[in-house]
């Protein structure tokens, strides 16, 4: 959305790659072990909806992070 108000127009791939990155966002947290509070699936749906891709690898390196921690202690 951010780009969406910085250009001033939203051009359809723009919106169609906004919904793409919601769409994986609701996968990888739905795949999330052991599973995360709804208020935490509310704030990184904000944030990847506010900043488009930019969050949503913010959100599998939190889930890399995540498994990776599980798996060691």
């Amino acid at each position: 959305m951010l780009v969406i108000f910085l250009l001033g127009f939203a051009p359809i791939l723009i919106w169609l790659t906004l919904a793409l990155a919601l769409y994986l966002t609701v996968i990888e947290l739905r795949e999330m072990e052991p599973p995360m509070h709804y208020a935490w699936w509310i704030w990184w749906l904000l944030l990847v909806f506010m900043t488009h891709f930019v969050g949503y690898l913010f959100l599998r390196a939190f889930g890399l992070y995540r498994r990776w921690n599980a798996r060691t202690g």
